[in-house]
């Protein structure tokens, strides 16, 4: 039996998250590209998972609300409803436990929903792995894809991975033993121990940036989501995602503004005097 589904925050409640928010995006001043593939319900938005998960997604899902009145249900791992105040924080913000029980709930609602199929694998990055997918054969998002025909929007990020170093991940053997340990008594994952400004936890300015691509339509499969056509949907979301992270790093190398100063230089010289 499928647990109840969190109310949808309501308009002010998403208005007020935004205000929150507000500080931090004149920081972080996301560009967005592609905002017209997605739509306003009725949809599968398929991305990858930057590390810490968090130092970016509360910003995609502000400027999808404020600018283009785009709301969307994220998927959560199981971990997080190990922690109550961090469960009730997340489901402020539209949450889901990610149940496929949950995510027909959604589906038969018509709800915009959204998926990182890397998991808490994609989010917890090692050395050498900035801004790679790491989906593993995973397709249970293509086969709910293809059962309820929606179209998927392949999403892709960047911007948060450049905040941060890895310092220590779990290819080091007493770290990984540590780690290990951690998930054991809590449940939760443990992350890599990054720095970011100096050798703080305090993450550098980056902009963030952030791609929408044409919809991945799966009605043609006439909901038929064997194994076969589930790893095709998903290899082609998989291409996708992949041509949107190199699109926009291209964008970030080529970005006059990406600096900082360039960025609070512009936003002040554009003030009236």
């Amino acid at each position: 039996m499928a647990e109840p589904i969190p109310d949808l925050p309501s308009e002010k409640q998403r208005d007020q998250l935004v205000t929150l928010l507000r500080p931090l995006l004149h920081v972080t001043q996301p560009k967005l590209y592609g905002t017209e593939n997605v739509a306003k319900a009725g949809s599968l938005l398929v991305g990858n998972h930057t590390l810490y998960a968090f130092l970016d997604l509360p910003f995609m899902m502000a400027d999808l609300w404020s600018k283009h009145q785009v709301t969307v249900r994220g998927l959560g791992d199981n971990a997080h409803y190990n922690f109550p105040i961090w469960r009730d924080l997340l489901q402020v913000g539209g949450m889901v436990r990610g149940t496929r029980e949950n995510v027909r709930s959604l589906m038969d609602a018509g709800e915009n929903v959204l998926v990182f199929p890397g998991g808490a694998r994609e989010v917890n990055k090692r050395k050498g792995e900035k801004y790679q997918l790491i989906w593993k054969e995973r397709i249970g998002f293509a086969k709910l894809a293809i059962e309820y025909g929606y179209p998927i929007i392949p999403f892709a990020a960047v911007g948060a991975e450049d905040a941060y170093d890895i310092v220590l991940d779990e290819t080091n053997p007493v770290y990984a033993r540590f780690t290990g340990l951690v998930k054991k008594v809590t449940g939760w994952p443990m992350q890599p121990l990054a720095r970011g400004i100096g050798p703080t936890l305090i993450p550098r300015p980056e902009r963030l940036y952030f791609w929408f691509g044409e919809p991945i339509t799966t009605s043609g499969y006439a909901g038929d989501n064997s194994d076969s056509n589930a790893r095709q949907v998903r290899d082609e979301t998989k291409a996708a995602v992949e041509e949107g992270i190199a699109f926009l790093l291209r964008e970030q190398g080529e970005d006059p503004q990406r600096d900082l100063s360039s960025r609070l230089l512009k936003r002040d010289s554009a003030k009236p005097v």
